[in-house]
């Protein structure tokens, strides 16, 4: 990364090298973290080791001196030949400052910059190295090279810029590096930014039970909640990751773990909404047959959803539309504008889905893309364009699907609008994609597939987490001028208000954990904190979305502030913001304003689930917890955390005394349950989030952390039908006093 170039220059500035020395320091220059503080509070050490590991993950020879002094060598040489960057992120009304790099025989030379605006405008001047700081030199056994800062006498509009620098005389570019504008802060909906506060419900998409749908929540019932949550006074509705997943492998159903986070979850896809289904008369009536119909009844009765009935009956009828359509002009046009914005990141993940689909259909295990043919495991082969010329309708089918998926989430974006919401849907973004994903497929040198993602021992996970997500390589970001940034961020704004970064100190660092070891033997890598902002900042006005950061657990001093400076919204759990002194609950009045709060997450356990102990009985059951004297102090925390929580409600006034001051005497009831609801309801972050599991009074969760196969996460359904619980008339009454009581608050 360019701002640790000057520790790798100190690794050339020294006669012979420790292997111990080289990796020391180049550990240094690559961001990896010589230690950190543990959740404990106490400083922890990095080892050698896992220094070492993640070197090697990054793909530096640290089994071989030589070969890692000749790697680092030829890395500080090309850095000293190329005279800029490849990119520079600067805000509005900052100075542009370029650090110029050239041999010494050229830096007393007039050198024109030329300024490519976004928009269309070309800008020109002057410099002069030698007139500028002189920050660095590099001595080679041909040449001396210098590095001069030299200010440019421009203030460009925010937007992606390129700057070209020219010799007199040559009309080959001397150097270009890509120029990023951006604002001071994330984009704000004028009602938030001038102190109005809302509410809305939070939901799992697949979670939805509908009259309609096909046995999971899809697009159409968004739409649907969207509209009826905003005739009751709700101004979002949240969602969780929409990522593209597996549809050959529906039981992988994590949107935690996608196959693209560019790329949307086709089972969400409304089957009986697609005009070309609607065209088709014989499709129509094979649908409304008693039989199919049967079919469908048994799909959304199940109290899980069944992944794998449900994508293969969606997936089997749209086959059938698709093979049998019969495009407009017009209708063919929007499709094929569709492809060609999405360019090859949508080629690839249609590619990934046909031959993960063909391989399983021969009855293959196809999980991803490790154990296909040798051949196919990288998109960029030509076998791989072979297959894609050779089963093109199977290529061009998944295109349609992501184009239909695309087509009915803006539907819904649009109904939320049209409903006169403040912010409309606001979407999940994922930290990583799994292994065997299409990302890792088609962008291996952007990612350390030698590494995972995952998190360090703390009180919950003694021996820490590995998530099995693959990490970008910040180098490779750098070099790709942070490209891969920029699209991700804008895909994921497209057709909502808001956007939710799940572990948003990834932004600054992830915890990558080396291959075959212990989460405990990892390591935090940084990431360009200040630059990725700035990215975010720009694509968020642009794409009018407001940030909310999930920044729960560990939190690296100094980051909440340049979170909150940069406009990005903290997230405020209830059951975590606690008293340090006496352990009371913190009241919701006293949180941050830019925030947004919530009772519980998709983590923990329902309302109920907590109140009831459900979820450590759950835990019991299933293993996790290491002894019984673990499980009982657990239970004892919760029966004064319960305690403490009934003290607040009551000093708040948001519970009658018909319920009892003694927790020993309480239970979970609609009283309790409305309460702590307008009791986050009145405080002061600026959106409240609520959980429609928690509407309904639900006792089971919808995962259960450090589980995989021991529960079935990502599957159970809400316990009522959209339908219904909108005809709820004390819903209807707690959606009332919410609005108010949010209403109140922003006075």
């Amino acid at each position: 990364m360019k701002i640790n170039q000057n520790s790798i220059d100190r690794i050339h500035s020294g006669n012979s090298q420790t292997m111990t020395t080289l990796i020391e320091q180049l550990a240094a220059a690559k961001g990896i973290a010589s230690e950190y503080v543990d959740a404990w509070g106490h400083p922890a050490q990095v080892s050698e080791e896992s220094k070492s590991a993640m070197l090697g993950a990054m793909g530096y020879r640290v089994d071989d001196e030589a070969a890692l002094t000749e790697q680092l060598e030829e890395e500080h040489r090309q850095h000293w030949l190329r005279a800029l960057d490849p990119v520079m992120v600067v805000r509005s009304g900052e100075p542009i400052t370029l650090e110029v790099r050239l041999p010494i025989d050229f830096v007393n030379d007039a050198l024109t910059w030329q300024l490519a605006l976004e928009q269309g405008t070309v800008l020109s001047g002057q410099i002069t190295p030698i007139e500028g700081e002189l920050v660095g030199v590099a001595e080679f056994e041909e040449m001396e090279c210098q590095a001069y800062q030299v200010a440019l006498d421009v203030q460009p509009a925010l937007g992606y810029h390129q700057l070209t620098l020219l010799e007199e005389g040559n009309d080959e570019p001397l150097a270009s590096m890509r120029l990023i504008v951006a604002p001071k802060a994330c984009y704000k909906q004028a009602p938030i930014a001038d102190g109005r506060k809302v509410w809305g419900p939070s939901v799992q998409l697949y979670c939805l039970r509908s009259r309609h749908n096909w046995g999971i929540g899809d697009f159409s019932d968004l739409g649907q909640l969207v509209e009826k949550a905003a005739a009751w006074g709700a101004h979002f509705v949240g969602l969780n990751p929409i990522h593209a997943l597996y549809p050959a492998n529906p039981e992988s159903a994590s949107p935690y773990s996608p196959s693209s986070r560019r790329w949307l979850n086709v089972a969400y896809i409304n089957v009986e909404a697609v005009p070309e289904f609607l065209a088709n008369d014989r499709l129509k009536a094979e649908v409304a047959n008693p039989a199919f119909q049967q079919h469908l009844n048994e799909l959304r009765a199940k109290s899980n959803v069944d992944y794998t009935g449900v994508i293969q009956t969606k997936i089997g009828m749209l086959r059938q539309v698709f093979d049998e359509a019969s495009f407009s002009a017009e209708r063919q046009a929007d499709f094929d504008a569709f492809v060609a914005a999405g360019g090859d990141s949508l080629q690839q993940q249609a590619a990934f889905d046909a031959l993960q689909a063909h391989f399983y259909a021969k009855g293959e295990n196809a999980w991803g893309w490790p154990v296909w043919p040798q051949e196919l495991r990288d998109y960029h082969n030509p076998e791989v364009a072979a297959w894609m010329a050779a089963h093109s309708q199977d290529v061009n089918f998944y295109l349609y699907l992501q184009f239909l998926a695309d087509e009915q989430l803006a539907q819904a974006d649009a109904r939320a609008k049209a409903a006169g919401m403040v912010m409309g849907i606001y979407r999940d973004l994922a930290v990583g994609v799994s292994e065997g994903s299409t990302e890792i497929w088609a962008n291996r040198d952007l990612y350390c597939p030698k590494a995972s993602v995952g998190a360090p021992p703390d009180i919950l996970g003694p021996l820490g987490q590995n998530w099995g997500l693959p990490p970008m390589n910040p180098n490779q970001l750098f070099e790709a001028a942070y490209q891969p940034m920029v699209e991700l961020f804008r895909a994921n704004m497209r057709s909502c208000g808001a956007l939710r970064i799940d572990h948003v100190m990834a932004l600054l660092r992830l915890w990558w954990v080396p291959p075959g070891e212990s989460a405990a033997k990892g390591a935090y890598i940084y990431y360009p904190v200040n630059d990725l902002l700035g990215i975010l900042a720009l694509e968020s006005h642009r794409n009018q979305c407001l940030l909310i950061g999930e920044d729960l657990g560990t939190v690296p001093e100094g980051i909440d502030v340049t979170l909150k400076e940069n406009g990005v919204h903290s997230y405020k759990v209830f059951f975590f913001e606690r008293s340090k002194a006496d352990g009371g609950f913190i009241s919701p009045a006293h949180y941050t304003e830019q925030a947004m709060s919530a009772l519980t997450t998709h983590d923990m356990p329902t309302l109920k689930g907590f109140w009831h102990c459900d979820d450590l009985a759950l835990g019991r059951e299933l293993g996790l917890y290491p002894d019984e004297d673990v499980l009982k102090t657990l239970y004892a925390d919760r029966h004064q955390a319960k305690q403490r929580i009934l003290d607040s409600l009551h000093a708040h006034g948001v519970i009658s005394d018909d319920i009892s001051h003694d927790v020993n005497w309480v239970g979970m009831n609609t009283e309790l349950n409305h309460g702590l609801q307008l009791h986050m309801s009145r405080g002061s972050c600026a959106l409240f989030s609520t959980q429609l599991e928690d509407w309904l009074e639900m006792d089971k969760p919808v995962n259960v952390p450090g589980t995989s196969y021991e529960y079935p996460n990502w599957r159970r359904k809400l316990s009522t039908d959209l339908e219904d619980i909108f005809a709820n008339e004390a819903l209807k009454a707690l959606a009332g006093k919410m609005s108010q009581a949010r209403d109140e608050a922003s006075r």
